[in-house]
């Protein structure tokens, strides 16, 4: 989705893939969705190539593989990881410095539904990134906005990170570990209960850490949330891949148990992930 939208704004784009998975892909990239539809041209490549910007859209549980493809990080300018969850930071950085890692969030329901065929499904589509990439990224959310993305340059790097996660986690974790729609979630009172507990934990994490956040304004944006939106999490699980359970309900704990808070919604959350994969997560 973000390859096809920076092609769409006339950016040079490049998407490396999996040497095995290379020679599947068409040259062509299509991208439908609320925003509007687009399909153009793109190049692939095995490896990254020498670049101005690096975009890391990969999963958790796929990103020391895909860091392999890097074969010259010094030809490379700025990172940009759009992860989930915040712990990933840390390793890029001491992977390729502290200075060419530009953290970011992005916020959209959004799916690949074929070689090269993408589906952004969410009326909204957020981008949040550091301030420190403002000089470099900024000419480009200029040409993001009109087709539709909402761009943010934010300075506190905690609030910038958590205030993805104090939404995706819990909405990730319940739609999940009930297999259900947010909108079937709020309209149950056991499953809205245990979301509305796993929230409150979350932002209590996140103000810990010295986030800047609205518990209850994450409850109004969560109970607006379109009722049919699913997780990718949930998706995940549903296709049978591995699920992304210790990049965000992993990290939320972590830092719940740090600052010495109890997080016995969220863990339960986990718990029933894990029945549903009938195998141990540790976090």
């Amino acid at each position: 989705m973000i390859g096809a939208s920076l092609a769409r704004c006339g950016e040079d784009v490049t998407l490396v893939v999996r040497p095995d998975k290379l020679a599947a892909h068409p040259r062509q990239i299509q991208l439908e969705g609320a925003l509007g539809d687009w399909s153009g041209e793109v190049e692939w490549a095995a490896t990254a190539p020498p670049a101005d910007v690096l975009w890391l859209t990969v999963k958790g549980t796929q990103l020391e593989s895909a860091l392999d493809l890097i074969t010259d990080p010094a030809s490379v300018g700025a990172i940009v990881p759009l992860l989930n969850g915040i712990d990933h930071l840390k390793l890029l950085r001491s992977k390729y410095g502290v200075e060419r890692v530009i953290p970011a969030t992005i916020a959209g329901e959004m799916e690949r539904i074929g070689t090269g065929h993408f589906v952004h499904r969410s009326p909204f589509l957020i981008l949040n990134m550091a301030a420190q990439g403002r000089e470099l990224l900024g000419p480009l959310c200029e040409r993001l906005r009109p087709i539709g993305f909402t761009c943010n340059f934010i300075g506190d790097e905690a609030t910038l990170m958590w205030g993805k996660l104090v939404f995706l986690g819990p909405f990730a974790l319940t739609t999940s570990a009930f297999d259900r729609t947010i909108g079937d979630v709020l309209a149950d009172a056991d499953t809205m209960r245990q979301l509305e507990g796993c929230v409150r934990e979350t932002c209590a994490a996140a103000l810990a850490e010295g986030a800047k956040i609205d518990t209850e304004n994450i409850l109004r944006l969560m109970k607006g949330a379109p009722p049919g939106m699913r997780s990718s999490m949930q998706k995940d699980i549903a296709n049978g891949r591995p699920p992304e359970l210790d990049a965000i309900g992993g990290t939320i704990v972590r830092a719940v148990k740090r600052h010495g808070l109890k997080a016995s919604m969220t863990e339960d959350l986990m718990m029933q992930i894990e029945r549903r994969l009938a195998r141990p997560v540790n976090f």
